[in-house]
Order: structure tokens, then C-alpha cells, then sequence
């Protein structure tokens, strides 16, 4: 994904602005402070759920990485 970096203060002065150019373009852009990473500005995706597993296990057994195939292994 594609992203932009804009100094802390110069977010500061421009907010408004770049966030609303993050919402129409879907880019996000990283905060930098003293050239290093400090927050990332998002857009929100309205209509999407947030990706949950709630629910997804429908069969439980005793040892859920075994195949029911005996073998042995070389020492």
C-alpha cells in the first residue's frame, strides 16, 4: 500500500487538509517527528465490519494439527 510521511508540525498546521485528502484518496500518510514514525492517519472504510474469528471454529477435537496418519520418524 502506497503511503505518504508529513513532518509533525507540518500536520499540525495543514491537519484539516490532510486528513480530508486521506478520506478522498484513501492514501494514508505517517506523522513523522525528527524524521521518525509516530502515528499513521487512516481512512475510515464505512460499510466494512472489522474482521473478526467469533464464531469460525465449528469442529473442536483433542489435537486440531493431526491428520489421523501414523508414522514414524528417523533418528
Amino acid at each position: 500500500m502506497k503511503q505518504k510521511a508529513v513532518a509533525a508540525g507540518e500536520f499540525k498546521n495543514s491537519c484539516l487538509r490532510i486528513m480530508e485528502q486521506v478520506r478522498n484518496s484513501g492514501i494514508p500518510v505517517v506523522v513523522t517527528k525528527r524524521g521518525k514514525p509516530l502515528v499513521r492517519v487512516v481512512p475510515i472504510r464505512e460499510g466494512k465490519a472489522a474482521v473478526t474469528l467469533e464464531g469460525v471454529i465449528t469442529y473442536e477435537a483433542d489435537d486440531i494439527f493431526s491428520t489421523g496418519e501414523a508414522f514414524e520418524a528417523d533418528s
